[in-house]
């Protein structure tokens, strides 16, 4: 097997130590008793992990560089939201459609995309990515009518997410075992940092250059962005076998279905108050200036989630934290449509920054935590690609009950209920795994 010139010097030498190795009877006979065990306070490694060191903490600055540009740039949507209803190009039902395809489209090549990684492509994965996810943002500039809109700005820009996200999460994962949860969170925050610049750039530069030079100079951050991450990021595993697409015998463990089912249902309400911040804050006083600037205060005070919740799972288990954080999302996402004065919204909006922020952060780290940490990106992406179903039809359904009730009270009811059955699945998940409702690190 040729090494790669690009690929750092000691991932190549522990690769190859690892395929000329061979287990003795005597190791075969113990792995088989270990078979079906899962040991959730100290997971064990699959080899010796060097938890960071200069390549995995630069996988982490890549990552952090395409969460600028993947989950930045698509969490600003509410301020295209907003500017696209002032166009009146369609109803609010249907504009929320095209967030909705970019944001569930991150998902749901999941499956394909951890294929790929596990079989060892994650270069043509970033490829496909830098290529597809650029030129669409481009061509956004240049879009005139609604179906424009959906070809580049829901479908090949959430296409060009999507083919990476998932082996950019694996790679991250590779470098990391006890230390994994900060690296997540580290990684994450670049979601808050493009969360807080795009929406700003639109903003300023909306009304001095217009629309299409307003955007082309958003796609020219995310270039940056994409070259950074080419230039960090390698795997440190060897590819994995190919066995099949979708494996059941990872639904048979039911801590991990049950997780599973917990994130497809919290998208469906999770980003509705984010979907339409903007729009529901001029409904209570707020200028259209300071109305755009309302989804920046939310990424930014994600970021204090992010890290807080990554911090605090290291101690206290990954699974533990997101009931606690969902938990108050959930109750945001219920108070939102009633609050009625301007500083009242404000604090609100951070504390729902705060807790969806941890959500975020975090829930990539089920598919490790609560089974085989073997075939990363297959686990992964299976959970990427069903939770792209909440991603997909939550937004949609709360712009069609607005649209229906001309009020925000409704949709406030309907998202806090699906966050809360969410955390319902998470805790039930926690029971499978510790067989108590309280205590216990998961």
């Amino acid at each position: 097997m040729h090494s790669d010139p690009l690929l750092p010097e000691k991932v190549v030498d522990e690769n190859t130590d690892r395929n000329s190795g061979s287990m003795d009877g005597e190791v075969e006979a113990e792995n088989q008793g270990q078979i079906g065990k899962l040991d959730v306070d100290e997971p064990k490694p699959l080899d010796d992990c060097p938890e960071g060191g200069t390549w995995g903490w630069l996988a982490v600055l890549g990552g952090f560089c395409l969460s600028i540009s993947i989950f930045g740039f698509i969490n600003s949507w509410s301020t295209f939201q907003a500017y696209y209803e002032l166009l009146d190009i369609a109803s609010p039902s249907r504009i929320a459609w095209i967030g909705s395809l970019q944001y569930s489209l991150i998902f749901m090549p999941g499956i394909l995309a951890g294929r790929l990684f596990d079989a060892g492509h994650f270069r043509l994965c970033l490829w496909i990515s830098t290529i597809l996810f650029l030129a669409a943002n481009f061509l956004i500039a240049e879009c005139k009518t609604y179906w424009q809109i959906i070809l580049c700005q829901g479908i090949a820009l959430g296409l060009g997410s999507g083919i990476v996200y998932v082996p950019c999460v694996a790679v991250v994962s590779q470098y990391f075992n006890k230390k994994r949860p900060i690296a997540f969170s580290v990684t994450a925050i670049g979601v808050s940092v493009g969360g807080i610049i795009f929406p700003i750039m639109f903003r300023n530069l909306l009304p001095s250059v217009g629309f299409k030079w307003a955007v082309r100079s958003m796609a020219f951050v995310n270039v940056a962005m994409f070259i950074i991450a080419h230039f960090t990021m390698f795997p440190r595993l060897p590819p994995s076998a190919m066995r099949g697409w979708i494996e059941l015998d990872d639904f048979r463990q039911l801590q991990f279905t049950f997780f599973v089912i917990c994130t497809v249902i919290a998208f469906f309400g999770l980003y509705t108050m984010l979907t339409f911040l903007s729009v529901s804050s001029l409904l209570i006083g707020f200028t259209e200036s300071l109305a755009f600037y309302v989804v920046s205060i939310a990424n930014a005070t994600s970021a204090v989630g992010r890290m807080a919740g990554g911090v605090l799972a290291v101690k206290y288990g990954p699974v533990n934290i997101l009931i606690f954080f969902t938990t108050i999302a959930a109750v945001c996402t219920y108070i939102w449509p009633f609050v009625s004065t301007k500083a009242g919204f404000i604090v609100l909006t951070c504390f729902y920054g705060i807790s969806s922020g941890a959500f975020v952060g975090l829930f990539p780290l089920g598919p490790l935590t609560l089974g085989d940490t073997s075939h990363v990106g297959r686990r992964t992406g299976e959970q990427m690609t069903f939770m792209a179903l909440g991603a997909l039809f939550g937004p949609p359904i709360s712009g069609a009950i607005l649209d229906d009730a001309n009020s925000f009270k409704p949709v406030g009811v309907y998202a806090g209920t699906t966050i809360i059955l969410s955390v319902v699945f998470l805790m039930a998940s926690r029971y499978v795994v510790t067989h108590k409702l309280i205590g216990g690190r998961v």
